[in-house]
């Protein structure tokens, strides 16, 4: 499986969300990254949608997690961000192939779906920022900016 642009943003904004102290603001994230302002503001307006992260108005707002980073798992993330998507359409669906009463290959692939979704549904967002103590703040990794792509 590959993930998709905006799931890839979603994750690194709700983990730059979660090692910076207070109200941040698209601008700030989309910078320390090096993307876009326009794709920073769309997947802060859907993960606020999602009740992942408080967007406040006005002199002093910004954005900030809404819920603490031990309480948002990598798997909820990218099932509310990517949807229901399987590894080929007869894993989710009937009917869809010839060889669909002997094949093996869709429990096969069913399985792989269900170990890699147990998987990211354990692992928390705080298990995945670099440093346990209570400021961390993650460095921004060499390499110039990200060019620009529709997603």
């Amino acid at each position: 499986m590959q993930l998709s642009l905006q799931t890839d943003y979603s994750l690194r904004s709700l983990m730059f969300l979660a090692t910076h102290a207070g109200r941040r603001n698209v601008a700030e994230i989309a910078q320390f990254f090096r993307i876009s302002e326009g794709h920073v503001a769309k997947v802060i307006n859907h993960l606020s949608r999602l009740g992942y992260i408080r967007s406040i108005r006005g002199v002093g707002g910004g954005v900030e997690l809404a819920r603490a980073p031990d309480q948002i798992t990598i798997g909820e993330i990218v099932a509310a961000v990517e949807g229901q998507q399987h590894l080929l359409d007869c894993v989710g669906m009937d009917n869809v192939c010839v060889i669909e009463r002997s094949c093996k290959l869709k429990g096969v692939l069913a399985k792989a779906e269900r170990i890699q979704r147990e998987y990211l549904n354990s692992v928390r967002l705080s298990d995945v920022l670099p440093f346990a103590s209570p400021e961390p703040v993650l460095v921004p990794g060499p390499g110039g900016p990200v060019p620009e792509s529709s997603s």
